[in-house]
């Protein structure tokens, strides 16, 4: 009614209802049809657009339209599966920075004296899969790998056709080449026995000039409870083991306990890592683990760098293994390495430097450079959001201002109404980006004048929003896309001054006692 254009006189407000009248009208026609608004009620706006709701019946149930809807997403979804590889990849490069620590001491008259340690790269690992969606069951993987170590090197490529036989578990056989192992035949099966058990099952023959090398890997794992597992491997042919282990993983931790009993490995390992509920993500983690070949103790930290990286650091520490700093950064689904061996004894010099030379590093590196290219980039995707919307915001600014010119009247009218009973009367209302701290004072607000819309929603002197954005309101645009937005209002009730801050989907009924202004502030 407020919007009808025969509600108007005025040429100019005519032709201004007119245009937002329509888009009631719009909304009405989706509202009043019930196949439309079971589509609308079960997936929003998005669903109208889904190409094929036109051949579809008329008369259908919500049950019949939601199947319709599956089906022509899982099309849709079909056609995105043939696009998609999914590559991951690893690089790892060995470092040998023994020389630091453990200088050799030469007696050679043409050594010299206080010469540069030698730090040499000593070897190097690359790894690659990509993965082709042949249907929405069958997916074939190609993966090949490169390693080298102190100049002897070697490569193998594998191609796997996996198949999802149910919903319970897959099939997969592997055929893969290489110039140090020869051709290798395998196959993997995983099955869901129970909700709570599951089994994987793995053989493989590796053909070398010795002859045939049998293998047989099998994995019985239980849920225990809600956030631990237990995993139970038994492994015969090529380094032959039993191990058990179990994995407790919550929001703020993961521990891991686990034992071995193999050829030619036999050991105990407990690890443990700490969860910090912070946007970084930051995790500090600590392990032992003892067995034949010695005892190592390794802790470390990692943490979110960027929207897609993760950088950790570790320090590795054993007998007879030495000094260790390992270095690892994920990046999307890339996975970049650096084993750095620093010593063979445990000399407390380079535990010292492998612990502190990376914290220092990191800080230096997150002051300088990490910090400023992430508020860089933040800016220019909210500049790039901003660019975008900029017509559509244009469009709906011009359709509050002029649904503010529409309300004036029926505004004057609910003025009038509730003075008259003492009611509620909004003096002042602004919506958008409001700059209270002090550190972000070069920081400008950016609000609107929502006073005449907010007092147009007032019925029987209350004024009740949901838990929404408020920018979808009559007589309301936002005015900072992509950023954080409140709506303060100042009002007056029974002759009482009082005043709210609310932020923008968070549900809103006023008038309130807690609002209330003190005559004495």
């Amino acid at each position: 009614m407020l919007y009808h254009p025969d509600k108007h006189r005025d040429p100019e407000l005519k032709t201004q209802a007119e245009q937002l009248f329509n888009l009631v009208h719009e909304a009405y026609q989706v509202l009043r049809e019930p196949q439309a608004r079971a589509i609308y009620d079960i997936y929003g706006k998005r669903g109208l657009d889904v190409e094929g709701w036109e051949v579809m019946e008329r008369k259908r149930t919500p049950a019949e339209i939601r199947e319709e809807y599956e089906r022509l997403q899982k099309e849709r979804e079909e056609r995105r599966l043939q696009q998609r590889t999914n590559p991951k990849g690893t690089i790892s490069v060995g470092i040998d920075a023994t020389d630091i620590f453990d200088q050799y001491e030469e007696d050679y008259e043409d050594a010299s004296a206080g010469g540069v340690p030698h730090v040499e790269i000593n070897k190097m690992h690359i790894s690659q899969s990509i993965e082709a969606p042949l249907t929405t069951k069958d997916t074939a993987i190609l993966s090949g790998s490169l390693s080298t170590h102190n100049g002897n090197g070697g490569g193998t490529v594998n191609l796997a056709l996996r198949r999802v036989t149910s919903a319970k578990g897959w099939g997969e056989v592997e055929l893969g080449a290489g110039d140090t192992h020869g051709p290798l035949l395998g196959m993997k099966i995983f099955r869901n026995l129970t909700p709570r058990f599951f089994v994987t099952a793995q053989c493989g023959l590796q053909f070398s000039t010795r002859g045939v090398r049998p293998g047989v890997t099998t994995v019985l794992a239980r849920h225990l409870d809600k956030n631990t597992m237990g995993y139970l491997q038994w492994r015969w042919g090529i380094q032959s083991s039993m191990n058990t282990s179990i994995v407790r993983d919550t929001k703020s931790s993961h521990f891991t306990f686990a034992m071995q009993l193999g050829i030619p490995h036999t050991f105990v390992m407990m690890s443990y890592q700490y969860k910090f509920q912070d946007d970084d993500q930051t995790k500090i983690k600590g392990s032992v683990k003892s067995g034949f070949f010695g005892t190592v103790v390794e802790y470390g930290a990692e943490r979110k760098i960027s929207r897609h990286s993760v950088l950790g650091a570790t320090v590795s520490v054993g007998v007879p293994q030495g000094v260790s700093l390992k270095i690892k950064l994920n990046r999307a689904s890339q996975t970049y390495f650096f084993p750095i061996h620093l010593t063979d004894q445990l000399l407390p010099s380079a535990v010292f430097y492998a612990t502190v030379g990376p914290l220092v590093f990191y800080l230096a590196i997150q002051q300088l450079i990490i910090r400023p290219y992430v508020r860089a980039q933040k800016e220019q995707d909210l500049e790039k959001q901003q660019e975008s919307s900029a017509s559509n915001i244009a469009r709906k600014k011009q359709e509050a201002e002029a649904a503010i010119m529409l309300m004036q009247e029926s505004v004057r009218r609910i003025i009038e109404t509730e003075e008259s009973r003492l009611g509620l009367i909004v003096l002042n209302a602004w919506y958008g980006k409001f700059v209270t701290d002090n550190s972000r004072k070069h920081e400008k607000a950016k609000v609107i004048d929502v006073t005449v819309p907010l007092q147009c929603l007032v019925k029987d002197s209350k004024l009740i929003l949901t838990e929404a954005t408020k920018s979808g309101l009559p007589g309301f645009y936002d005015p900072c896309v992509g950023e954080e937005k409140s709506l303060k209002v100042l009002y007056q009730f029974r002759g009482v001054m009082h005043q709210v801050l609310s932020g923008d989907t968070e549900p809103l009924r006023i008038p309130k006692q807690s609002h209330r202004i003190d005559a004495d502030t």
